[in-house]
C-alpha cells in the first residue's frame, strides 16, 4: 500500500469521525442507587440534555425530540448553555421548547452563555421560555412528588466569576471559589434527611456541592472535553484546562453522586472529536 493510499484512508476515517462526533446521537443510562430515594420514585426516569448551544438535530430538533420521547422520561432537565451567548434570535429554543413539555415536565437553569447576554434580552429569553411551559429554577427549589412522597430539586447558577478566564465579564482573579455557605446563601440550607436533587451547570465545584448536601447533581459545561483521547478522557475544559478533573460521566464524593453531560452542541469552539453528543438518562433506584 503506497503512502498516498494510506493517508487518504487515514483522512478518511478522521473525517468519517467528525462527521460522527458532529451530528450523531447517543443516549448514555444511568442508574443511581441510594437508601434516601423513596420507594415511590424507585425507576423514576430523568432525561438530562445541556449544552445544545442552539444546535438542531433534524428539523426542529425532530431527530432529538423523537429520541427523548422514547425514553418515557418523568421529567426532563436542561443544565444551561441551550444557546449561544452571542445569539439574539431564540426561536430556535422556543420552538423545541414546546414539543418538550408535551413530553413531561421540564425544567431549566441557566450556563454561563444565557448569564452573557444582554440584561433585555436574558429578560425576553426566560419569560417567553416560562411561557412554552418551561419552569425555570432561578436559583429556587422546587418538590417533586410521586405517590405522596418527596425528592428536593435545586437548581442553583451562580456569577461568572466563579467560572475561570471564560470572559472579559469575569474577574480573572483565580482566588474565587465557591463554599457551602454562597451556596446558602444563593438557594438555602439543604435538608439532608431527605433526597435532594441540585441542577448547576459547572461540575468544577463538586466537592462544594456535595457537602452542601446534594445527593445528586446534574452538570455538564465541559463538553465532554470536546476531544476525548482513548482511554484518558477530555482534553480540554471551556477554560482552556487540559485534562479536566470532571469531564464526562459519573463521579462520587462521600456517597453524593455526580453526572456530567457531555452535552449535545458544539460551543465556542466549533468541534467535537470521539465525542458524540449525549442525551443522558438517569434512573433512581431505591438502594
Amino acid at each position: 500500500m503506497t503512502g498516498l493510499k494510506i493517508f487518504l484512508i487515514i483522512a478518511f476515517l478522521i473525517f468519517a469521525e467528525f462527521v460522527i462526533s458532529n451530528t450523531f446521537l447517543s443516549v448514555t443510562k444511568v442508574a443511581v442507587k441510594d437508601a434516601k430515594i423513596p420507594a415511590s420514585f424507585d425507576g423514576y426516569k430523568i432525561v438530562q440534555l445541556s449544552d445544545l448551544h442552539d444546535k438542531s438535530f433534524g428539523k426542529g430538533n425532530s431527530r432529538l425530540i423523537r429520541i427523548i420521547d422514547k425514553q418515557k422520561p418523568d421529567i426532563i432537565v436542561l443544565t444551561g448553555d441551550m444557546i449561544n451567548s452571542t445569539d439574539t434570535n431564540f426561536q430556535n429554543l422556543y420552538s423545541f421548547s414546546k414539543q418538550l413539555v408535551k413530553i413531561c415536565p421540564v425544567y431549566y437553569i441557566v450556563g454561563n452563555h444565557e448569564q452573557m447576554l444582554s440584561t433585555e434580552l436574558y429578560k425576553e429569553m426566560i419569560g417567553n421560555l416560562k411561557k412554552t411551559g418551561i419552569i425555570v429554577l432561578d436559583n429556587e427549589k422546587t418538590t417533586l412528588i410521586k405517590n405522596g412522597k418527596k425528592i428536593n430539586l435545586y437548581g442553583l447558577w451562580f456569577n461568572l466569576r466563579y467560572y475561570r478566564n471564560l470572559s472579559s465579564q469575569t474577574s480573572g482573579n483565580n482566588d474565587y471559589s465557591l463554599t457551602e455557605d454562597t451556596i446558602e446563601q444563593l438557594i438555602g440550607r439543604a435538608k439532608t434527611s431527605e433526597y435532594n436533587i441540585l441542577l448547576t451547570h459547572n461540575p468544577v465545584y463538586f466537592d462544594t456541592y456535595s457537602s452542601w448536601g446534594a445527593d445528586l447533581t446534574l452538570s455538564g459545561h465541559i463538553h465532554g472535553g470536546m476531544i476525548r483521547i482513548p482511554f484518558k478522557g477530555g482534553l480540554l475544559s471551556p477554560e482552556i484546562k487540559f485534562f479536566p478533573k470532571y469531564d464526562a460521566g459519573i463521579y462520587e464524593n462521600n456517597g453524593n453522586k455526580m453526572f456530567v453531560s457531555r452535552g449535545l452542541g458544539n460551543g465556542t469552539f466549533g468541534i467535537r472529536f470521539f465525542n458524540i453528543p449525549e442525551i443522558a438518562v438517569i434512573v433512581l433506584e431505591k438502594e
